[in-house]
């Protein structure tokens, strides 16, 4: 389905006859020599249309792509973007428009707006739903299209998310798409984000994105924008000044044949073949009767100083006060300005707003067209810096005003606030406060930063001051968790605090503190909270804030003491309010990671989940507890359950537009669980989405990066692909130093395998040894959950096999401690690795019997072909080969390569046919999740 020409005019922001009088009023050919760059365009748009300009159908797809168009002030841009919607228009294409504005760069999604509200709003509301999809409570108060909903606030990468899903539906659905973006050098950082990432991908997307910007004039922050136009396939075609010839023939177009040749060659060298400028000079050269005689050239230079700077001031206040006030205001307002806004903001009477008016299109300052508009941007940047900075400061106060009594929204009169000077007034304040919460749930917390940035400055009234400081260090705007800590510092010192509120605050501190790797403070600042705290409910509270954060501490000698008090304190719960079960939840993981019998940690994770579960996204909790129940699941030989709250969890992630951090831990935790499983294949998919998603929240370094890589690589060994592993590891610097927070699955461990792998057991030994001595000191010792120590005494073995024996006994007992079969076979078979003769067969028989009871097909593959090895080495020949044929077939089922094709090689050995391989994927949601 196609737009229709209706749709296409209301998503442009045009009415027709506008667009007609525009054309009237030109005095230029469209497109003088630009035709290199049109054949290009032409060759764009019959690609992503499929018909080329005649009207054949091209057989080909349809294939999009970047087109970008750059230039100084006036090189003809615009020009050539209106000749690209046209000749969209001829091939039926719909076409969406946004123009960036230097003064509405503060206003989130400004541009992104403009492309996407007008079609959207064209539609009827079931064709919005059905366009939005389940986007909608998302996209749609990003676009201005629904308020926003009492639900978690989305993140940044989750609205660009919604954004592509939404702008790749109309062009599935509605026919090719043109996206064309002029001035993108003035585009909001929000939408020129979501123009990076999604212009990336158009190529294989119905989708032309056509953008024209300055390059001297864009911002730093829009670096990664500038690297991916020139990654792209079609180089930033560069528009030339026009040459002298061309000149000569647009002035000839405009004022006649008996143009004289110097008249024309001194207009070439006053513009300087900039065709904005010319077109102005041949303007005005017709409009003041000059005759264009080599007599009269010598005028031309006056004339095109009249057009820009300084000159067109000076022609500006040649027209009188009234014109000049409109014009300030046109200019102050920007896109925003309608003719009542300008005459209430100039304070012009109808009948002097509408005769002002009139002089400046004549003069060709403003525009023919439904609202004001100057003619160029060069004429509307030089009119507002020409305002006086006091009158500027005192027309944007005012101009917040009006709006809000226009019934704008607070993020409209918000960007006008930003422009003003503190000046005390809690009006101000508090429409900065109600802007930042709106960008908020934008997903816009840059825009929400710098509105409650301004609004502390203000300053608020010491009533709405600790509010501010406290939105300040909300987690959706944790952007420098030190300036974070600061502002929830402050706020604590404000007196009087509500007592909500100030739980809310130490909470905020809390997880500021631990975004700063200072866990220690974090779990003090709560602990501190609890010694003053007179209401028991709050007492409590803050002792589960202290225990979650100490649980993660990875230097407090406390632990064991901790522990103990968080034993005692849950005997004592009834498990009736949130705050219980938190607790009871935390205690299940303390159990677990203690090595306490895995019966005990289950008991307190199915009373934390009581039977209502927990939620992933709801910002006075957190996601962390939930987390650590889950994989208190996983530890207990009860992956099943672990996998049906992770996925409930990513279902949430997505559901509240949670598509950064919290959504690639997700999907690498769900991958881990499917390892744990023995589904090694369908586990790499998962993890490698983690990390996909992981990467696109910035440069390497991040928690949920460290995750999914230290995931990735353990899995690729189990598959046995470690040369793979190796060369990841390398790629990715994965290695010293390690966040201090990961945990899962232990990073150190895991680089202590892959050491391991290369032969450098005492490197690994010390590392390994190193991870312990930090465990112990904390009493974890649960090998299921940190495998340091079998993987300790496998490193140990070739320097000191006495010590290696001692160190696997031990790894056994703490197992059989906690009580769970992986956790027991696993130990077990480290066990026979460093035992000899029948004594280590006889373990490895322990082992694969153990683990014909546990959840993972892996661990049980490997044990049988590391006990089919035994029996082939001790001559039991047929033995071997009914345990070798087994692990052959359960490894190919799990996609353990490496274990199969080992079994396989002893086969060969014992001249024994090996059976074919064959790797299944197993269980739902097996696909590759897509990031």
């Amino acid at each position: 389905m196609v737009a229709d020409r209706s749709d296409t005019q209301r998503a442009e922001g045009r009415a027709p006859d506008e667009e007609q009088r525009e054309r009237d009023i030109r005095v230029v050919p469209r497109t003088l020599e630009r035709d290199a760059e049109l054949v290009v365009v032409k060759a764009a748009l019959d690609a992503v249309s499929g018909v080329s300009t005649t009207g054949a159908v091209i057989p080909a797809a349809r294939r999009g792509g970047l087109l970008a168009l750059t230039g100084p002030a006036g090189a003809g841009k615009t020009t050539l973007l209106e000749e690209v919607r046209r000749l969209a228009a001829e091939r039926d294409c719909t076409r969406l428009f946004a123009k960036g504005g230097e003064q509405e760069q503060s206003l989130a999604f400004h541009v992104v707006r403009q492309l996407l509200q007008p079609l959207l709003a064209s539609y009827s509301e079931s064709e919005r739903r059905e366009v939005l999809g389940d986007w909608y409570g998302i996209v749609g108060p990003c676009v201005g299209l629904s308020p926003a909903a009492e639900r978690a606030v989305p993140d940044p990468q989750g609205v660009r998310d919604g954004l592509d899903w939404v702008v790749t539906h109309v062009a599935v659905r509605r026919g090719p798409l043109v996206l064309v973006v002029d001035d993108a050098h003035w585009a909001d950082a929000e939408s020129l984000a979501w123009l990076t990432s999604f212009a990336a991908r158009v190529e294989d997307l119905p989708v032309l994105v056509v953008v024209a910007y300055r390059p001297e004039e864009m911002p730093d922050e829009a670096e990664a924008f500038s690297d991916m136009v020139e990654r792209s396939r079609v180089r930033p075609l560069d528009l030339a000044p026009l040459t002298p010839a061309a000149v000569a023939d647009l002035m000839r177009e405009a004022l006649g044949t008996g143009v004289d040749d110097d008249f024309c060659h001194e207009a070439w060298l006053v513009t300087g073949g900039n065709p904005f400028e010319t077109v102005e000079l041949a303007a005005k050269v017709r409009d003041r009767r000059l005759a264009p005689t080599r007599e009269n050239a010598c005028t031309l230079r006056d004339l095109a100083a009249e057009t820009k700077g300084g000159g067109l001031v000076d022609r500006l206040e040649q027209l009188g006060t009234v014109a000049v006030r409109l014009a300030w205001a046109v200019a102050v307002l920007g896109s925003e300005a309608s003719f009542g806004l300008a005459a209430s903001l100039a304070a012009l009477g109808p009948a002097e707003a509408a005769e002002a008016t009139d002089v400046l299109r004549a003069e060709r300052i403003l525009t023919y067209g439904m609202k004001p508009e100057f003619v160029h941007p060069l004429i509307a940047t030089a009119v507002y810096r020409a305002i006086p900075s006091a009158m500027r400061v005192a027309l944007h106060g005012k101009a917040a005003w009006d709006l809000v009594e226009a019934g704008e929204s607070p993020a409209v009169a918000a960007r006008h606030l930003l422009e003003t000077q503190p000046e005390g007034d809690a009006w101000v304040a508090e429409q900065l406060r109600e802007a930042a919460l709106e960008y908020v749930h934008r997903g816009a917390p840059d825009a929400a930063r710098r509105c409650l940035s301004r609004a502390l400055r203000e300053p608020p009234p010491a009533s709405l001051r600790a509010n501010v400081l406290h939105e300040l260090g909300s987690p959706a705007l944790l952007l420098d968790p030190t300036v974070t800590v600061n502002h929830l510092r402050a706020a604590l010192q404000e007196p009087a605090l509500p007592s909500a509120l100030r739980q809310s605050i130490v909470i905020r501190l809390g997880r500021a503190l631990s975004h700063c790797d200072r866990l220690t403070e974090a779990a003090e600042v709560a602990m501190e909270e609890v010694r003053v705290a007179t209401d028991s409910r709050v007492r409590l509270r803050m002792l589960m804030e202290h225990f979650m954060f100490s649980a993660f501490t990875s230097d407090d000698r406390q632990a064991p003491v901790l522990s103990r008090r968080l034993s005692q304190l849950t005997q004592r719960l009834s498990g009736q309010s949130q705050t219980e079960r938190y607790l009871y939840g935390l205690r299940a993981w303390d159990a677990m990671v203690r090595g306490e019998p895995a019966a005990t940690a289950l008991e307190f994770a199915e009373r934390a989940l009581g039977t209502g579960g927990m939620s992933w996204t709801d910002e006075q909790w957190g996601f962390e507890v939930p987390s650590l129940v889950a994989l208190t699941f996983l530890y207990c030989d009860r992956p099943d359950r672990a996998e049906e709250l992770y996925a409930a969890a990513i279902a949430e992630y997505e559901e509240q537009g949670w598509r950064g951090v919290h959504l690639s831990l997700g999907y690498s935790l769900l991958g881990y669980i499917r390892f744990w499983k023995g589904q090694l294949t369908d586990a790499e998919d998962f993890v490698r989405a983690g990390l996909q998603l992981g990467d696109r929240l910035g440069p390497a370094g991040t928690h949920a990066q460290w995750y999914a890589l230290a995931s990735l690589i353990e899995i690729l060994m189990a598959r046995g692909e470690t040369a793979a592993a190796q060369e990841l590891a390398v790629q990715r610097r994965f290695g010293k130093p390690f966040p201090s927070a990961v945990t899962l699955p232990d990073a150190e461990t895991v680089h202590g395998e892959l050491l391991l792998e290369r032969g450098m057991d005492q490197e690994a030994a010390e590392e390994l040894a190193a991870v312990g001595r930090r465990l112990d000191l904390r009493g974890m010792r649960n090998p299921a959950w940190c495998p340091w120590l079998p993987h300790l005494a496998l490193a140990t073995r070739t320097m000191d096999a006495g010590q290696a024996l001692d160190l696997a006994r031990e790894a056994l007992r703490r197992a059989e401690r906690f009580g769970t079969a992986t956790a027991v076979g696993k130990a077990l078979r480290v066990l026979a690795r460093v035992t000899d003769g029948p004594e280590g067969i006889a373990l490895l028989q322990r082992a694969v019997t153990t683990l014909e009871s546990a959840p993972s097909s892996y661990e049980l593959a490997g044990a049988l072909v590391e006990f089919g090895i035994a029996l082939r080495r001790a001559g039991l020949l047929a033995q071997a080969a009914e345990t070798l044929h087994r692990g052959v077939d359960l490894a190919g089922q799990c996609g353990a390569g490496g274990v199969a094709a080992r079994a396989r090689d002893e086969l060969v050995a014992a001249g024994l046919r090996p059976r074919r391989l064959e790797v299944v994927r197993q269980g739902p949601l097996s696909g590759a999740p897509s990031a």
